[in-house]
């Protein structure tokens, strides 16, 4: 049976000062009036039942996201005791699907990402579990077709097309975050997708490759697997998960395995990386502007403004701005600063102001 396992332990520091520790961008709205969570479970609905899918978090956010998702039972909701990278994190969800599945097949997806639509997204998941059901040793991820050179991906590129799969092709080899030129050269082939961290595979199929090429984080796997459903199941997730190598589902598995498959992905799909990747989600105005929430500007354009309807920004003679107002913080950078807003979450962290984190 298809089990979903939502990966939603991130920080995202790149959306402060609206997402915060215990609130971070997977829980907020930003595309709609559903956080980006919710889309990621509403997206599954009448493919894969409530009760077959699982959440990983961290104990800090665990609270808001069982708020958020009322339909997913509570010991779906797997707690990480620390951030130990992706390859933990689908190891611990594939114990525990294994627990109750003992043929289950995982899609993995991130709990922070845009897809539209739902339907092609299902369609896309269908056809790459029938692949994993008719080979087990698939590793199964999708591709998305470059819309631009990006310098901020990674790229996979593909190999032979699977015989009787549409669009489906062997995995060739991994490529990380190129130059410009490399990037542009990558889009002209026609050869290479990017990297959505979506991957589809039997939970056993997983394990089994851990085991050959992360052993030491299989084995403590192992030894939290005998202890689900005990009572010392946290005393031990406790012990054995903060001493997993922290290392992504990427570079543990699918860079080292045989059997990595990419699948053409036919749906539209954003990362949401960073405040740049709102004006691709709303609508601007005729400036150019991305506004939401109360605000008024004269000679304002290409920005980007949110904050709330009682707490009114004006702005006058400026362009390329991020300008973001929350209770307690307000951010104003220029776009070309984007990427360094971690930099202002460690000098506040160095300032012991923990409080706006």
């Amino acid at each position: 049976m298809l089990h979903a396992v939502i990966m939603a332990g991130g920080s995202g520091t790149r959306f402060w000062p609206q997402s915060r520790e215990k609130m971070p961008k997977q829980l907020l709205q930003l595309s709609s009036d559903r956080t980006m969570i919710q889309q990621t479970i509403d997206r599954c609905d009448g493919l894969i039942e409530p009760d077959h899918s699982w959440i990983v978090t961290n104990a800090i956010q665990v609270v808001e996201t069982c708020n958020q998702l009322p339909e997913i039972p509570s010991e779906n909701v797997l707690v990480e005791p620390l951030a130990r990278n992706t390859a933990p994190c689908v190891g611990l969800a594939a114990i525990h699907a294994l627990h109750r599945d003992p043929d289950a097949t995982m899609l993995i997806m991130p709990a922070d990402h845009v897809i539209s639509t739902a339907e092609d997204f299902q369609n896309a998941v269908q056809q790459a579990a029938a692949v994993v059901e008719a080979q087990p040793e698939r590793l199964v991820m999708f591709g998305i077709t470059p819309a631009f050179p990006a310098t901020g991906f990674g790229y996979v590129e593909r190999g032979s097309a699977l015989p009787d799969v549409g669009r489906a092709f062997e995995v060739v080899a991994f490529h990380e975050k190129p130059q410009l030129q490399t990037a542009e050269d990558y889009v002209a082939s026609g050869r290479f997708y990017w990297n959505c961290g979506i991957f589809c595979w039997k939970a056993q199929t997983i394990l089994n490759q851990l085991q050959q090429h992360e052993n030491d984080t299989y084995l403590r796997l192992q030894r939290i697997a005998r202890s689900i459903g005990e009572d010392s199941y946290a005393q031990v997730l406790g012990e054995e998960f903060p001493l997993m190598n922290s290392i992504s589902i990427d570079c543990a598995v699918l860079e080292r395995a045989t059997g990595a498959t990419i699948i053409e992905a036919p749906f539209s799909w954003d990362d949401v990386g960073s405040w740049l990747a709102v004006p691709r989600l709303a609508d601007q105005d005729d400036s150019g502007n991305t506004i939401d929430g109360a605000f008024v500007g004269i000679d304002t354009n290409d920005c980007i403004v949110r904050t709330s309807e009682n707490h009114l920004v004006a702005t006058l003679g400026v362009s390329d701005l991020i300008i973001v107002q929350t209770a307690d913080a307000t951010l104003v950078a220029h776009k070309r600063d984007s990427e360094r807003i971690k930099e202002l979450l460690a000098q506040l962290k160095e300032q012991g102001r923990s409080n706006y984190l």
